[in-house]
């Protein structure tokens, strides 16, 4: 409804249509609320479209662990139970390069403490291992990280998906419909946008790099930073290589698609603009990169790029994402600052915030994911 008119009234208004708003529209929808999702460009524009599309266990800090199981098990590996499509996923398994022998250490090191902790989902494989999952890799490597049961997925098919089964559940998803305040009246809450209001009784702050904005609003601002990321595609060349590919050393996230296209990210960074909400591509550290593939793929190294692309993340200073109701306001939920790897979790993160709203706590244990963590650390920078 226009401004003119009374507010649109909803049970839950989720900010950010990246794949976090969606999952957390989808799985809201499923517990019986009424849903309203404002984008302000189209769904999956961002950090949900331009990421590698890694469905990664492998590698994650241990508060992670929890989650990125439940979205394993729960979600990726019958995935076509849950949306009604396989999101492209590809269980090709996981391997994170070990390239001497102290990252060798290093992974001897890292499976050994989640093994302590109970996690199993990670071994230490040498190189014999790694030469029979990967004949083609560069015989300085000498063993790595193998997590089987993880691959990838399309991040275009997962998010259309997800916004697919989200409004047939109900969930009304409006693109192009930027949020410019929040406010709250009484025991409601008030979204704006430019040319309309929504009264809902509870927001989902899924605004990716602009979600800090709006915590800011409610006066708890986090040390989020917003930097751009970058992926690039090869031609196509000839099958090489089955599992997607990471580094114990240095940033990579590599993968071969059946059509013989090779996609190349891992923390490829660049200069963003919020406002403008834009990124632009750095042929500096894009070129980093495709050292790193060619340092482990010689016969890689005259294979042209075909394209460039980027989008725009929130990183938090520890890594790991704000999952948590506010600390301020009652009625508020965020989920942001995924620092380029919450593709994966994305589906279980919609269920975390459908309890969070639903039964004001959540089945897994989020306190390291408090909002209220930086205040305690002393960090206010931003």
């Amino acid at each position: 409804m226009t401004k003119s008119g009374d507010p649109t009234r909803c049970d839950v208004v989720v900010i950010g249509g990246g794949l976090q708003g969606l999952s957390s529209a989808y799985h809201l929808a499923k517990r019986g609320l009424s849903v309203t999702l404002l984008e302000a460009e189209y769904c999956g524009r961002h950090a949900s479209g331009v990421n590698a599309g890694g469905v990664r266990s492998l590698g994650r800090h241990v508060a992670e662990i929890p989650i990125s199981l439940m979205a394993l098990d729960d979600y990726w590996h019958r995935m076509p139970d849950v949306v009604g499509h396989d999101c492209g996923f590809v269980g090709s398994g996981q391997l994170q390069l070990a390239e001497n022998e102290a990252e060798m250490q290093v992974a001897a090191e890292r499976v050994a403490l989640l093994n302590s902790l109970g996690f199993h989902h990670e071994e230490v494989i040498d190189a014999a291992y790694v030469r029979k999952l990967v004949p083609s890799i560069s015989p300085h490597v000498h063993g790595g990280i193998w997590a089987k049961r993880d691959g990838y997925a399309l991040p275009f098919q997962t998010v259309v998906a997800f916004k697919h089964s989200a409004s047939q559940l109900g969930a009304h998803i409006q693109e192009q419909s930027p949020v410019l305040k929040v406010e709250s009246h009484g025991a409601d809450w008030v979204v704006h946008t430019a040319t309309q209001e929504f009264r809902c009784g509870h927001i989902v702050n899924t605004a990716g790099a602009w979600a800090n904005g709006f915590a800011r609003q409610l006066g708890e601002e986090t040390p989020a930073e917003t930097n751009g990321l970058m992926l690039m595609v090869t031609q196509r060349v000839a099958p090489f290589v089955r599992p997607t590919l990471g580094a114990l050393g240095r940033p990579l996230s590599f993968k071969q698609f059946d059509n013989g296209t090779v996609v190349i990210g891992g923390s490829l960074m660049c200069e963003a603009d919020e406002v403008a909400r834009c990124a632009d591509a750095n042929a500096a550290a894009l070129y980093k990169s495709a050292q790193t593939v060619t340092d482990l793929f010689p016969h890689l190294t005259h294979v042209a790029i075909n394209r460039v692309w980027a989008g725009v993340e929130a990183f938090m200073p520890d890594s790991i994402p704000v999952i948590s109701p506010s600390s301020t306001v009652q009625g508020v939920t965020h989920a942001f600052g995924f620092s380029a790897h919450g593709f994966q979790l994305s589906p279980a993160i919609g269920r975390l915030v459908s309890e969070l709203v639903c039964d004001g706590r959540a089945s897994l244990d989020l306190r390291a994911f408090s909002i209220t963590r930086f205040q305690e650390s002393g960090d206010h920078s931003s």
